[in-house]
């Protein structure tokens, strides 16, 4: 952003606004004098110098030595609490994710599922995570799908307290107990429920009073909890702290850090946790078994990329699909010379519009878990490709909502035959919503690691597994798993369905440059898109790139079915020149909420190697830095 020349610098700036302009560039020295009085009526702070508006709702956060930013503000403390004890970015991750079982337990649990993706700065290796539980093998996938929607059959294997533990037994020194401290005791002792959480609840109890678990948590006295109120999780306590105790236990008796973190994962996996959760389904009607805990493993592999601009960008693999919907989206833009176009006019943000719609089907035609079907991912990830499909979109024009393109042909040799195009539902063939929470970390040493974990749709399954306090993923509901006989990503008994989880690292010539990630189910991928393009092309500080205005496709009935109906959901700050002009480019416009799409959690470093993290105001996220 260029900076403020003198004469057109205000006259009155408040102390957020000085700050913000100052983050974002603006010549402090340029100010009048007037503006930098400290006391009497001219003061930053008085009443008659005050803006009417400010530039940012947050201010960029300074991480000289380590920082967090994550989707509530007790969470990234926690983090920060392991980094200032000596611990990795793995530490303070997982400490976060902890918490935000605790604050946030309609988009989060140990139960639920999710990815991360690290840099390890000393070897200059970028990996991803996976700690994806599948469906059960005593899965029907003939039976109703609303059954997938809530209740004992819509469980998933749980993944992510198994991430938790590969995040710490690989890159982390603290031990368990340290990590969980914090989040045991804001569950055993209480928080004060963020207004958010406590409107959720609210909205959710007519399904949360179908299980008497959930209802006993998130229903104390039958009723939901008042925001602000002090709200706890006693049995989850009891679960942590027994997990907590599993690594503890094994320390005293001599078990180095890996061993101990083994103990815990056991405790969990094939112990009193695993038990506990195979009862109660049994018990309830479901599918999961014993048998299917002790069978999961998170899966380290290889992140997808591209390189955007000179810039490496590294995203989550299978069975993430936003990974390769970021890198072929900025692939296809790459073809244009966006510098030149007006930042007050529609064109930047139909281009955007249109590669979406363009790598969104070709993304949902192909992408499964790759244990069961094949997806040609070098071919999506094809700069060859992303030509090809380039010649599609009209810069003038909206176009349909697209066939997926032929991948295969640039997946170099392969006996790949295109998947069938089966487009016959069986019922209600809607996308159901997802709800995640995200965050971003780095540490003293220069690590970084972004995690994105989900529960799938609000309150995921809406059962608490018998006395465990815990929440599973209902990821396999319509969505996550194509609605359409002979899709490859139809669900199966073992199979992985699809997360909308890209957490996202951004090297500059092996260098760190930037780490990020979003919650939002079918939204993640395009606000990560958008996010990226404001700070490589737009120039904008972190803050500024998270707070600019965010639209999202919202399909009917899904991104699988070519020919479906698409609609543009524009937050309202956009100008009503835009809008207008998309209008009449032949785009269908629903306005939304001014902040209603996504919620970035980020770190940017500048070419000085200053790290600035920036949190959305569009929830509860906040950075924190030390």
């Amino acid at each position: 952003m260029s900076s403020i020349p003198p004469e057109t610098a205000p006259a009155r700036m408040d102390r957020r606004a000085m700050i913000s302009a100052s983050l974002a560039g603006v010549a402090m020295s340029a100010l009048p004098v007037r503006a930098l009085a400290q006391s009497g009526a001219r003061a930053p702070d008085a009443p008659r110098s005050g803006e009417a508006s400010v530039a940012a709702h947050r201010i960029e956060v300074p991480m000289p030595h380590g920082g967090v930013a994550a989707g509530h503000p007790l969470a990234s403390m926690a983090g920060v609490r392991m980094l200032m004890q000596g611990g990795s970015a793995a530490d303070a991750a997982v400490a976060a994710m902890a918490v935000m079982n605790v604050v946030e337990p309609w988009a989060s649990s140990a139960a639920g599922n999710g990815f991360a993706t690290c840099f390890d700065r000393k070897s200059g290796e970028v990996s991803s995570l996976a700690f994806t539980g599948g469906a059960p093998r005593l899965l029907d996938p003939d039976g109703d799908p609303k059954e997938l929607d809530h209740g004992p059959k819509a469980v998933t294997v749980p993944g992510a307290f198994g991430g938790w533990i590969e995040l710490a037994r690989r890159f982390g020194k603290l031990p368990l107990a340290t990590l969980l401290e914090p989040a045991i005791g804001y569950a055993r002792d209480g928080h004060p429920l963020d207004p958010s959480i406590a409107m959720f609840i609210r909205r959710a109890q007519a399904t949360l009073k179908l299980y008497p678990t959930s209802a006993a948590i998130f229903l104390p006295g039958g009723q939901p909890p008042a925001p602000r109120s002090i709200f706890r999780n006693e049995p989850l306590a009891r679960t942590l702290q027994a997990l907590a105790d599993a690594d503890t236990q094994a320390r005293k008796g001599g078990a180095d850090h890996g061993k101990a973190l083994q103990a815990a994962y056991d405790y969990f996996y094939s112990g009193p946790v695993a038990q506990e959760f195979a009862r109660f389904s049994q018990q309830t009607g479901g599918w999961l078994r014993l048998n299917d805990m002790a069978a999961y493993r998170p899966q380290w592999d290889k992140p997808v990329s591209t390189n955007y601009r000179g810039l490496d960008v590294y995203s989550s693999p299978l069975t993430s699909r936003t990974g390769l919907e970021l890198c072929e989206q900025l692939n296809l833009l790459e073809g244009w010379d966006i510098s030149a176009l007006p930042a007050d006019g529609p064109e930047l943000t139909h281009l955007l519009i249109e590669t979406i719609k363009v790598a969104k089907a070709d993304v949902y035609k192909y992408a499964a878990d790759p244990k069961f079907s094949e997806t040609p991912v070098h071919g999506l990830l094809s700069k060859q490709f992303a030509a090809e499909r380039r010649r599609l979109i009209d810069i003038k024009r909206a176009i349909a909502y697209p066939e997926g393109g032929d991948a295969i042909r640039y997946n170099g040799r392969t006996s790949m035959t295109q998947p069938p195009q089966i487009f016959a539902a069986n019922g209600d063939d809607h996308t159901r919503g997802g709800d995640t929470t995200s965050m971003s970390i780095v540490d003293q040493d220069g690590n970084a690691i972004a995690v994105t974990t989900t529960v799938g749709g609000g309150f995921g399954t809406f059962m608490v597994m018998g006395d465990t306090g815990l929440l599973c993923n209902n990821g396999l509901r319509l969505g996550s798993s194509a609605p359409y006989a002979g899709h490859p990503n139809k669900i199966a008994p073992g199979k992985r369905a699809l997360l909308g989880n890209g957490p996202t690292i951004v090297l500059d010539k092996g260098r760190f440059k930037m780490v990020f990630g979003s919650p939002g189910g079918e939204t993640i991928g395009q606000t990560q898109y958008q996010f990226l393009v404001n700070v490589v092309d737009r120039g904008m500080p972190i803050q500024a790139a998270i707070e600019a205005p965010r639209f999202a496709l919202d399909p009917d009935p899904n991104f699988y079915k070519p020919g479906a109906a698409m609609s543009v959901q524009m937050e309202g700050r956009f100008s009503e020149n835009i809008i207008a002009s998309l209008g009449a480019m032949g785009h269908r416009i629903e306005k939304v909420g001014p902040y209603a799409i996504g919620s970035i959690q980020g770190i940017l470093a500048d070419p000085s190697g200053a790290r600035m993290g920036g949190s959305d105001p569009r929830r509860m996220g906040y950075g924190v830095g030390y």
